[in-house]
């Protein structure tokens, strides 16, 4: 009996390594193992909206390979980002905060994988579990810094420095070099007129940074995106490895990018 005990917990051990987003990957073993038995794999497409504002949220959603927006909705202009999430958190904090909905809308900005979980089976596993729940807890308190760090951003840097910056945390959420985005959602993302976005792509892909081609963003050179993008970059992932600082314990699955803390120049050819 022993033998066979210590053979599922090097197992169960190897299932957690192997995650690709970082919280289900660094959180408390016993935790991971209750939630996982609760969650399945799905793809999800890009625009794909996954709870409507004011409506009861049904699921909640822990991505891997996509990321996504969770928007505002504007009176002029139309719907403005607040908050990207990707493989660093979940969607459906106001269900872990004991809400039942939302006034702002989560969808799907690069499509992927991610892990899906019934927002009643959600609600009732952090309730029994209270670990569990204060280890979720510290990610609300990333997404108001998140928050509050975008608004100081719009305000004080340039549009160039905000493009280098949302494709750096791009590029960390969905750990791939090739980005599926038109130039026409960057600037949806961005709250900002397509042609603004043009000028400040077309300077990237000048300096060696990026190349954009049909509706696809490569990233070339990452430490020379990281050095024209604005501090806020930098701070924002500053403040969830503060939060987060059993992060740096778990390295990624092998092969893979470090999301949170990738700063290694990648090269695609």
């Amino acid at each position: 009996m022993p033998q066979i005990a210590a053979q599922h917990q090097s197992t169960d051990g190897d299932l957690q390594s192997t995650e690709r987003n970082q919280l289900l990957r660094c959180m408390p073993r016993a935790e991971y193992h209750r939630l996982r038995s609760l969650l399945t794999t799905v793809p999800l497409e890009q625009r794909q909206t996954l709870f409507e504002r004011n409506e009861p949220i049904a699921q909640v959603y822990f991505p891997e390979t996509c990321a996504l927006s969770i928007m505002a909705e504007a009176q002029e202009g139309g719907p403005v980002e607040v908050s990207a999430v990707g493989n660093e958190g979940f969607v459906g904090v106001p269900v872990l905060l004991d809400a039942q909905s939302t006034p702002y809308r989560a969808m799907v900005q690069i499509p992927g994988d991610a892990k899906r979980i019934a927002a009643a089976a959600f609600r009732s596993m952090t309730d029994e579990r209270p670990l569990l729940k204060r280890f979720l807890m510290r990610y609300p308190l990333f997404l108001l810094h998140q928050l509050a760090q975008s608004v100081a951003c719009a305000r004080l840097h340039s549009l160039s420095e905000r493009c280098a910056r949302w494709l750096l945390v791009a590029h960390d959420r969905v750990l791939s070099d090739t980005l599926p985005l038109t130039q026409g959602f960057l600037a949806e993302m961005l709250a900002v007129h397509r042609p603004g976005v043009s000028v400040a792509a077309e300077m990237l892909q000048q300096a060696g940074l990026i190349r954009y081609s049909r509706g696809k963003i490569t990233i070339l050179d990452r430490r020379g995106l990281e050095a024209v993008a604005c501090s806020c970059y930098r701070i924002t992932r500053d403040a969830y490895e503060q939060l987060f600082p059993d992060n740096a314990t778990c390295p990624p699955p092998e092969g893979e990018a470090s999301g949170a803390r990738g700063t290694a120049s990648h090269s695609v050819s």
